[in-house]
């Protein structure tokens, strides 16, 4: 059997900065699945650039498909653009209860670390990381409390980034090919659990 793998959020999810497609987040995920024995067929809803508050839309046209597990990467653009906290979490908060409704398995991945990315000043990269810190910790609550799943939340990815610049694409901001083989690696555990929630009935009707 297989089951329905949405992946929303901003450009992380929908993998710019790769080289090649099959290098994007999603296709590591269904690659880093199928290894795990478990199936998926995956549809991409993030948009990039996009901000908590973008995710009542793309949760939108997701429900539209039924997606058995649904992957929310979002947090980097809010930071970036200084969104009030509080209205990015409950932006998030309604996208997974939305999802939860609807029978779908949810994992969330919080912002991450921008405190590693390499045109940050040196001087300011305590503010900016613990301004990310006080945030994940928010969404991670909030994605908790409507039944979702917090995916890497050792921040194994973002330590991996911050000690290896060649992990971020051409523009220093996005991942590169092989930073999104290090990500997905860091979500893996995440989503196999979600999945095999599904597997065992946790979740909605698989698809055939």
């Amino acid at each position: 059997m297989t089951a329905r793998l949405a992946l929303l959020g901003d450009s992380i999810a929908w993998g710019q900065g790769a080289a090649r497609e099959r290098d994007r987040l999603g296709p590591r995920l269904v690659e880093g699945l199928a290894v795990r024995a478990i199936d998926v067929e995956l549809r991409t809803f993030a948009v990039p650039g996009a901000r908590s508050s973008g995710l009542a839309a793309q949760v939108d046209s997701a429900l539209g498909w039924a997606p058995d597990v649904a992957v929310v990467v979002i947090g980097a653009n809010d930071l970036t653009h200084r969104e009030p906290v509080a209205r990015a979490v409950r932006a998030l908060a309604d996208a997974v209860r939305r999802l939860r409704a609807a029978g779908s398995e949810v994992v969330v991945v919080p912002a991450p670390d921008l405190s590693a990315v390499p045109h940050v000043p040196v001087a300011l990269r305590g503010v900016v990381r613990a301004a990310g810190d006080a945030f994940r910790a928010q969404q991670a609550a909030a994605a908790t409390a409507e039944g979702g799943l917090v995916a890497d939340p050792d921040q194994r990815a973002s330590h991996a980034f911050a000690a290896d610049p060649s992990l971020f694409s051409a523009d220093r901001f996005h991942p590169s090919s092989a930073g999104y083989a290090v990500i997905a690696d860091a979500l893996l555990p995440a989503v196999v659990d979600a999945a095999s929630e599904v597997g065992a009935g946790g979740g909605r009707s698989q698809v055939q």
